[in-house]
């Protein structure tokens, strides 16, 4: 349907997110091809939210920083429409349910086609209520991503048979933010996605070192990292790029 295999066509897929318009959109534009450059896959953009459950600290932070500077959801529409002038790699949405119903359903996910954004990823939106979205995005070829957390339990089968595009594990407990150690046993719940799907699965939240991206891709088809790349962007603001370009090569060259 979409573009987001291509991401897992040649082995283990690096996905790295960004917050659109932290510290502004310039500065977004010039991390996305930062990170492209030196090796992402795929590219999560999120739309910033007033009230972001699933982020920690960190995300939230740059969630309000970007609403402070007058960020839009039509201004990111814009700035996605000007990034794919010459960038083609996969790149998906990552926002709230809230967002898309107060834009409107149907005109934010047919924009989503126009200007090729390949998914979408709703953290908040129960897989038992992805119905509100689902029709809308098979309609205009947009991948509806799910979720399966360890406290998914006998609900992964289900949710990886119906999956799209890649299926997002999260690795912890909680919010996202960087964490020392991931505890979870991730092989037993790639284990039954794998008997339920040929879709990748790829595991986020809590990623931040190279070893620790090493040893999620060794069990599943890739490495999702966000609070570490948005940290940077609150260190150095709009010197930032060149510091995520060196930091997703490391972390490209861990996962591979």
């Amino acid at each position: 349907m979409s573009n987001i295999k291509k991401a897992f066509e040649k082995g283990k897929a690096f996905i790295a997110f960004l917050t659109c318009g932290d510290p502004d959109l310039e500065t977004t534009a010039r991390a996305v091809r930062a990170a492209v450059e030196n090796g992402a896959d795929l590219i999560e953009l999120g739309i910033p939210f007033s009230d972001p459950t699933a982020e920690g600290p960190v995300i939230q932070g740059a969630n309000i920083r970007a609403l402070s500077g007058g960020i839009t959801t039509d201004k990111i529409f814009d700035f996605v429409r000007e990034l794919r002038r010459d960038i083609k790699t996969p790149m998906v949405f990552m926002t709230y349910a809230n967002v898309v119903f107060s834009y409107g359903a149907e005109k934010f996910i047919s924009t989503c086609r126009e200007i090729e954004i390949d998914g979408l990823i709703l953290p908040d939106l129960p897989f038992e209520e992805k119905g509100e979205f689902q029709p809308l995005c098979n309609q205009y070829g947009v991948d509806l991503v799910s979720l399966v957390a360890p406290t998914s339990k006998n609900r992964i089968a289900m949710i990886a048979k119906e999956a799209e595009g890649f299926l997002y594990i999260v690795s912890s407990l909680g919010v996202t933010g960087v964490r020392s150690q991931i505890r979870t046993d991730l092989a037993s719940i790639v284990d039954v996605v794998r008997q339920n799907t040929k879709i990748p699965c790829a595991v986020g939240f809590g990623i931040s070192t190279p070893e620790q991206a090493k040893e999620m891709a060794a069990v599943s088809d890739g490495a999702i990292v966000g609070s570490a790349i948005v940290k940077l962007l609150e260190k150095y603001g709009r010197n930032a790029p060149g510091y995520i370009g060196e930091y997703v090569k490391s972390m490209k060259e861990a996962v591979r």
